[in-house]
């Protein structure tokens, strides 16, 4: 079951594309719109291999090992719970939620891998189910993208704060920002960066490239001007909080900041959304408006983790980009172009894509 050819992820999400053609489709309302959506059965044996591949992972890749050591470490039954997490110092909610499933299923570390994953893909599963245009090719961008390894075999802790966010998804579009906050507090118990959200929420707001956006980019560019002074500043917000040192780690890390060609890629949602802001207007579509700030917020801060930090904020984008790139870019190449040139469009994304997995894979990660 573990995963030992990393082919085997494009492998499967590609030959799922040559499948999908004969998927039986059923319409929905989403939005106030009949829409035709993958039936949830086929939507769920699509997203299933990924599920079992982030579960059953091998020991010694990423964090795998530190998640393994906190699992063994924490406490087995509900009467220690209490005393364990008086001992943690950060993120109490997610070392609960480890404490909880040991205490009910027992000290298989492999389980609380299995069933984490399950919570992560059907969350993102649901998601681009419900609210893209072409499901297929949001689960091929999540996965050819290497998302699906960043998070679900790596990350695990912060990228659970992200699907709790990403479920607040409706609230966000009915702009019901109680219950929205409310999920963002519970998401920053698992990661305290998912406090990021609040203002976030409040910009993605409105129609596509409004004045917050276009001060979101403005923003970013002058971090490029005055980077020093921005990680001053950075370092003072961060003073009392659980990344107080993270500045000075990241330059003694020697940390140069995110990759330009990952901020390329997931910059393109944006810079379609300008292309075919006409259409994204005419549309006015909520999700897509969403999606279109989310994707603003997205190269914003990929902007800004390329001359800092890779490792600290090049983590952040996570929580917008699933927006921008599983739901904005299927849209915006369907809506953008004309029928026959969305077709070659969505080919010449898929070879690029798979291009940039490769170069991810063997190149960055030499894991492949």
């Amino acid at each position: 079951m573990i995963l030992t050819n990393y082919w085997w992820m494009l492998i499967w999400i590609l030959g799922g594309g040559v499948l999908a053609i004969f998927v039986p489709k059923q319409q929905e309302l989403v939005n106030g719109k009949k829409v035709e959506r993958w039936t949830m059965p086929a939507a769920l044996i699509l997203i299933l291999p990924y599920i079992l591949w982030a579960g059953f992972r091998s020991d010694n890749f990423g964090d795998t090992g530190a998640y393994q050591r906190a699992f063994r470490e924490c406490a087995s039954s509900f009467g220690k719970i209490g005393n364990y997490l008086s001992t943690v110092t950060k993120d109490k909610g997610f070392y609960l939620l480890m404490a909880l499933e040991k205490s009910i299923l027992g000290d298989s570390y492999t389980l609380f891998f299995l069933l984490l994953a399950a919570f992560h893909l059907l969350m993102i599963m649901w998601m681009c189910r419900k609210y893209s245009e072409d499901y297929w090719f949001s689960v091929f961008l999540f996965v050819a993208s290497t998302d699906y390894l960043s998070w679900t075999f790596n990350g695990i802790r912060q990228f659970t704060a992200v699907v709790i966010v990403y479920a607040a998804t409706p609230f966000i579009l009915k702009k019901k920002y109680i219950p929205s906050i409310l999920l963002v507090l519970l998401a920053s118990t698992m990661h305290q960066s998912a406090l990021l959200m609040i203002p976030i929420v409040l910009m993605i707001q409105g129609k596509a490239w409004n004045k917050k956006t276009v001060f979101c980019i403005f923003a970013s560019l002058a971090v490029l001007l005055f980077v020093d002074q921005f990680t001053n500043i950075m370092d003072s917000m961060l003073t009392e909080t659980q990344y107080k040192n993270v500045v000075g780690d990241y330059q003694a890390w020697n940390d140069d900041g995110t990759n330009p060609l990952r901020v390329f890629v997931y910059s393109i949602p944006a810079i379609l959304s300008l292309i075919g802001l006409k259409q994204i207007r005419a549309e006015n579509d909520p999700i897509i408006n969403i999606a279109a700030g989310a994707g603003a917020a997205a190269c914003g801060l990929y902007i800004i983790s390329a001359v800092t930090s890779g490792l600290f904020l090049g983590r952040l984008p996570i929580y917008v980009s699933v927006w921008s790139q599983c739901i904005l870019l299927p849209w915006e190449i369907k809506h953008i172009f004309t029928e026959r040139s969305a077709r070659l469009m969505k080919t010449i994304a898929v070879i690029c894509y798979c291009f940039f997995f490769y170069y991810q894979m063997h190149f960055a990660w030499k894991i492949l």
